[in-house]
């Protein structure tokens, strides 16, 4: 027997004819309400594209921006349902650009129409859009081969597209291809047969929507119900509230805190109407444990025999949604349901090619790029394969400045390579080095574009510092890229690794009790915030040398901004790489107003300020 409710999403290549069709299907299933037609009929005469008929398409297409392009940009659901079944349709955008909304649309579906407009055939979002559908997990498929009136109803042109088609989708995974031909704006094989086609024998698409078998059904998966918030009105009730995401859970069932392990048994389902003997997935409830356990946002409760991987480092499959590239080592925010941590990009394994799905050598991946990648996260995430469990697999990447989503992941498997490395107790620690150094250790990062002075000040700093008796070192740009760093070049790819491995050293430094100058040009914030975070804030003084570019042009005293005029360096900040200035850096140096004498009295004050010296 076919599920109760069907999810499906609509997607392809921008006018293929995705919106046309479920305003079609709507329509010829009777519900579209009269007011509702009588202004689709007007909206056709001002926006439409079909001449005197209804244009289908501004059913869904409800931001004037679409209208007025005439494309789909944001993700329209639409409930609706048949004698048969419900169903649940999400409308996509076609345009490359937009495909981060597609990603939406397709993560929560069961069931995907892919269009194809039968006068041009494959097109490359086609691909891409089929090689997303594989990895979130859609197993079923329909082929629709739309505007068939366009070419004659010739079946040869159906089935030479059906055929390219499978050839494409070989070894992706999906359950079952079902190839529809139809012509959407005239309903041919939507809800109704057509006679213009009586080659076709095989089902409409309304009737294969109503009778195929999902077999997505969450409830057979073990039990997996991820804490939204810890619900404590009183000193006599502590419940834990959420969706049971995946399987069954019953009072007295045992359970386990999947990252700590933690055991308690379940004693209460608490629902809005009433208490529960069991919940199944897709249940919002509230639970009670038997014990007083550690449980807070974002842990994950599961059968003590059937637990999730729990882990800090995994491989992912990595779908890039943003225009800004993504690049190795730079800290995002990684979200999994409730569950929030940070997490880098430590290794980007290759890069899948949208037409071939062949793989190749990548650093880093561009927006609606598919690569595979290994993950290291701040705190243990509990997880499943994202093949196993759609639920628990899929994670999400935050920017940590913008909060825009840049990425969406789907896990592997977990990797255990790092499983046997544990941090080793020293006899001595840091307050012990600082006693013997008579200060406490600090790292000066210094900040600013080439040629602002950072350099200069900092040697200036040192010099300084060593009359008063101080425990010093310098780590200076130029000076580490002839060892530590030689393997590095200046994209952007790089620019985040050289500071990185920087921001590490410095945080061994400060450990030995040391002072430490930093003079590198640093462009990026994340980098810098990464740096702060790695030394510790209370350590990590970042000093802004803000010298107008003018300035820094005029002493080139490396001759470097000469040669990137000249097109003989590449990447070159202030060039053709952006810098981007602190924005509440903890002091600021005025490059070219400030004398250096002036500038290291001013640090060696913000230092005994901050007690780091006597």
């Amino acid at each position: 027997m076919a599920a109760a409710v069907l999810r499906l999403l609509t997607c392809g290549s921008v006018d293929d004819g995705k919106s046309t069709l479920i305003g079609r299907l709507l329509h010829d299933t009777q519900l579209i309400m009269e007011d509702t037609l009588a202004s689709l009929a007007r909206d056709s005469r001002k926006h439409g594209t079909t001449g005197e008929d209804i244009d289908f398409a501004l059913l869904l297409d409800g931001l004037e921006a679409e209208r007025e392009q005439g494309i789909t940009i944001d993700v329209a659901y639409r409930f609706f349902e048949t004698p048969a079944r419900k169903f649940i349709v999400a409308d996509t955008p076609g345009h490359e650009h937009y495909t981060r909304n597609m990603a939406t649309g397709a993560s929560t579906a069961d069931l995907a129409i892919v269009l194809v407009d039968a006068r041009k055939g494959l097109l490359p979002q086609t691909r891409r859009h089929t090689r997303i559908l594989a990895l979130l997990g859609i197993r079923h498929v329909v082929l629709a081969v739309n505007k068939m009136d366009l070419v004659g109803h010739d079946e040869a042109a159906f089935r030479a597209i059906v055929a390219d088609y499978r050839t494409m989708a070989e070894g992706l995974g999906f359950a079952d291809i079902t190839a529809i031909p139809m012509a959407a704006r005239a309903g041919a094989t939507v809800a109704a047969r057509g006679a213009d086609m009586p080659w076709y024998d095989g089902p409409t698409l309304l009737d294969h929507l109503e009778t195929v078998e999902i077999s997505a059904d969450t409830a057979h998966l073990p039990a997996r119900f991820p804490v939204q918030w810890v619900n404590r009105p009183d000193g006599d009730f502590r419940g834990f509230a959420g969706t049971l995401v995946s399987g069954r859970m019953a009072v007295g069932d045992p359970v386990v805190v999947a990252r700590s392990g933690i055991a308690s048994r379940i004693a209460r389902i608490v629902t809005a109407d009433a208490d529960l003997a069991e919940a199944r997935a897709g249940d919002a409830i509230t639970l009670l444990l038997a014990d007083e356990i550690d449980v807070s946002r974002g842990d994950l409760l599961a059968p003590p025999t059937d637990r999730p991987h729990v882990a800090q480092q995994f491989a992912a499959n990595l779908l890039w949604l943003h225009g800004d590239e993504m690049i190795p080592g730079r800290p995002y925010h990684l979200r999994a349901g409730p569950f929030a941590t940070t997490a880098t990009v430590t290794l980007l394994k290759h890069r899948i090619d949208v037409t071939s799905g062949d793989p190749s050598p990548a650093r880093t991946l561009a927006m609606n790029e598919i690569g595979l990648a290994n993950i290291d996260t701040s705190a243990p995430l509990a997880f499943d394969a994202y093949g196993d469990n759609r639920q628990t697999g899929g994670f999400i990447l935050v920017d940590r400045f913008t909060n825009q989503t840049v990425g969406a992941g789907m896990i592997l498997h977990p990797l255990r390579r790092a499983a046997n490395v544990h941090l080793q107790a020293m006899a001595v620690d840091q307050a012990q080095r600082s006693a013997l150094k008579g200060h406490q250790p600090a790292v000066l990062w210094f900040t600013g574009l080439s040629g602002s002075g950072k350099s200069t000040i900092a040697s200036a700093l040192e010099a300084r510092l060593a009359t008063l008796g101080c425990h010093t070192y310098a780590l200076d740009g130029d000076n580490v890229r002839h060892g530590l760093n030689r393997d590095l070049g200046f994209t952007d790819a790089d620019r985040v690794e050289n500071i990185r491995r920087i921001a590490e050293v410095a945080r061994l430094m400060a450990d030995a009790g040391l002072i430490t100058t930093c003079s590198f040009i640093s462009p990026f914030r994340a980098e810098r915030q990464l740096a702060r975070e790695r030394v510790g804030a209370d350590r990590f003084i970042e000093i802004f040398v803000d010298t107008p570019i003018d300035l820094c042009m005029a002493r080139d005293p490396k001759g470097l901004y000469a040669k990137a005029r000249a097109g003989e360096i590449r990447n070159f900040t202030g060039f053709d790489s952006p810098y981007e200035a602190p924005e509440a850096p903890d002091l600021v140096i005025a490059g070219g107003e400030t004398s250096i004498d002036e500038a290291v009295e001013r640090i060696i004050a913000a230092l005994r300020e901050r007690r780091i010296l006597p």
